[in-house]
């Protein structure tokens, strides 16, 4: 299921808020539910689909939002981690906003590739992943590395492949690539 999916599915507009989101999804959960339609084949199956779309809807839309700068996000509902990871990943996240807010981009990337290694299914280490290689991608397009920073654009592309806000920035990066160095050779 795609974002447009998801939205559609919530009976909300493309680019609706997290509140927008939560709301429509209490909202039609209980229009939907199957202890309030019990036999009703049809609202268990629209139920399901509700759960689907809010939980990928709620894993990709803090990452269109500034993140906090004093405390480190709380982990996505779904991803069962210990306490220690827990722990480990807010450590990681602010280190990680050092590390990128003074452009030490090697030592972003061992930090945000270790993690993603650490816990490969959790949503936001991927979107850090992602953003992660993108500044570095942006910082090789300044160091006139056009091939590596093309190939860095693509990395984060696959590591959160569901972020439009991600997809449209990369899209702009591409672009000034190819007018800077013109267009990628074909593989």
């Amino acid at each position: 299921m795609n974002l447009a999916d998801c939205y559609r599915v919530l009976e909300l507009p493309e680019g609706a808020s997290l509140a927008q989101v939560k709301s429509a999804y209490r909202r039609l959960a209980r229009r939907y539910h199957p202890d309030v339609n019990p036999g009703d084949r049809s609202a268990h199956d629209k139920f399901i689909l509700l759960q689907q779309a809010y939980e990928k809807l709620t894993r990709v839309l803090p990452t269109f939002q500034p993140a906090p700068k004093a405390t480190a996000p709380e982990p996505a509902p779904a991803s069962p981690i210990t306490a220690f990871e827990i722990e480990l990943k807010h450590a990681s996240y602010r280190q990680l906003q050092e590390f990128l807010k003074y452009r030490c981009y090697g030592r972003a990337l061992t930090l945000v590739e270790g993690l993603a290694s650490r816990l490969p299914q959790d949503a936001e280490v991927r979107q850090w992943q992602a953003v992660t290689y993108q500044c570095w991608a942006r910082q090789l397009i300044r160091d006139r590395q056009p091939q590596t920073a093309r190939d860095y654009l693509h990395r984060a592309l696959k590591a959160d492949p569901d972020n439009r806000s991600l997809w449209q920035e990369a899209e702009k990066d591409f672009r000034t690539l190819d007018r800077l160095y013109g267009k990628a050779p074909s593989t």
